[in-house]
């Protein structure tokens, strides 16, 4: 059993803390916004993520999982400490390290004892090194020689899933550069490592390449479908059965290649900017990431083009939209394609009335500009009431079985059901008094 804290309660600090707790840790939460720790101790979680509230629940109660605005207290108290704060793009890119240092430098003011540090935040390569550094500055300002190790450990968790994404990893990667913090840390996912899950271990800059070159390379596997359905349309082939026949190959696999309106999240869009950012800064351009980046920003703007030239015009058109988070099982909307084509439908003259399970909230924020063209309805019947088209974005469970016919009757003469997502059958909708138009096919 290890004594932790985790510094930040932001999405993936509380994941992994309530997490850690599960795997029989004694764990920390720390934040500097008490607000939000007094919401995590009345068991308000301030996240959708399905699952993460049992998991708190049961560790709190069971003791092993505690919040705090403490931050003294949380570090000279354990002698696991995992950095969790957020890492913002900045204007050219890259990751703002502003938060990742100001606790490293915490850290350094107050250790006391032997403590392993861990980055769990997304960083450059190459930031383990400047966590090093800021603390080692503070230990010779405060004069004191305390020993410690800085680890790498990335998140590889999936926002709607990733309660199971923590429990039942790939792998888990620790990067690090001395055998008492690889034991250190096997000790904190002990249940993991008993288990036989594989562990990744390297040294530092390894291990922080590892999350930026999987994402990147998930990102690019997107776009490269979308690509491919793209040139389907033109040509006439089918993007569902050209994708299934690629991911039978077992060199390709078939995830992440469903065509759609494009990627988003606070994922992908965030590392692959920061990756070719630091492909600039090192001379070594990534030029696939760099064109990845800009065809999928392309792919919204072709989402929304696509809805315009299936209405003729937008002027006087009212379009239901079915789904605003960036993917389903979370209220994320971080450069959620919705945003986009929501933005280019109403600067075209459309009117919107929208609906997601979870994102109503966010939605209201992050499309305020638009305010006066969407209205936000209570389910999906009451969005497409009056609509000249309806539109899938994001492809959330109870949109895949709706009344057709119940769709198509609250609707105006002849409507257009536009399926962003590819999770309805050509022939269902028609037959029903749709006019459908897919992607890629």
């Amino acid at each position: 059993m290890a004594n932790i804290s985790i510094i930040g309660t932001g999405y993936v600090g509380l994941v992994s803390g309530a997490c850690l707790a599960d795997f029989g840790n004694m764990v920390i939460c720390v934040d500097n916004d008490a607000e939000k720790i007094n919401s995590l101790k009345k068991g308000i979680i301030p996240i959708y993520e399905p699952g993460l509230d049992t998991v708190v629940e049961r560790n709190v109660s069971s003791g092993r999982l505690s919040f705090t605005s403490d931050f003294t207290a949380a570090v000279i108290k354990n002698n696991v400490v995992f950095i969790a704060v957020g890492t913002p793009p900045a204007e050219d890119g890259s990751a703002d390290l502003q938060y990742v240092q100001a606790v490293a430098r915490g850290i350094g003011k107050i250790m006391e004892n032997y403590t392993v540090i861990v980055d769990k935040s997304t960083v450059p390569v190459g930031t383990a090194r400047k966590v090093k550094q800021w603390i080692t500055e503070e230990l010779k300002i405060r004069n004191r020689d305390i020993p410690f190790d800085v680890v790498s450990n990335p998140e590889f968790l999936r926002e709607g899933t990733a309660v199971y994404d923590f429990t039942h990893p790939d792998r888990v990667v620790i990067g690090a550069e001395s055998e008492k913090a690889r034991e250190t840390m096997k000790d904190v996912y002990r249940s993991l490592y008993i288990n036989e899950t594989p562990f990744i271990e390297t040294g530092l800059e390894s291990a922080e390449m590892i999350k930026y070159a999987s994402n990147a390379f998930l990102a690019v596997k997107i776009t490269f479908i979308n690509e491919i359905a793209n040139l389907c349309e033109k040509t006439g082939a089918n993007i569902k059965d050209v994708s299934r026949a690629m991911g039978k190959d077992g060199r390709i696999s078939p995830k992440f290649l469903h065509a759609g309106p494009g990627y988003g999240g606070s994922c992908f869009p965030k590392d692959t900017r920061a990756l070719a950012q630091t492909g600039r800064e090192y001379g070594e351009i990534q030029n696939i990431v760099e064109a990845a980046i800009e065809t999928n920003e392309k792919q919204k703007i072709r989402a929304a083009k696509k809805i315009e030239t299936a209405l003729g015009t937008l002027h006087g058109k009212t379009i239901a939209i079915l789904g605003l988070s960036f993917k389903p099982n979370t209220d994320d909307m971080r450069e959620a394609p919705a945003i986009t084509i929501c933005h280019e439908l109403v600067q075209s003259g459309a009117l919107l009335r929208a609906f997601d399970p979870a994102a109503l909230k966010e939605a209201q924020w992050r499309l305020e500009s638009i305010k006066d063209s969407i209205y936000f309805a209570q389910d999906e019947y009451d969005a497409v009431l009056g609509t000249d088209a309806l539109v899938i974005i994001t492809e959330w469970n109870q949109f895949r079985n709706m009344d057709l016919i119940k769709l198509k009757n609250k609707m105006k003469p002849n409507p257009i059901f536009i399926d962003l997502r590819n999770i309805y059958k050509r022939k269902e909708c028609e037959e029903s008094g749709f006019s459908y138009i897919g992607v890629g096919r």
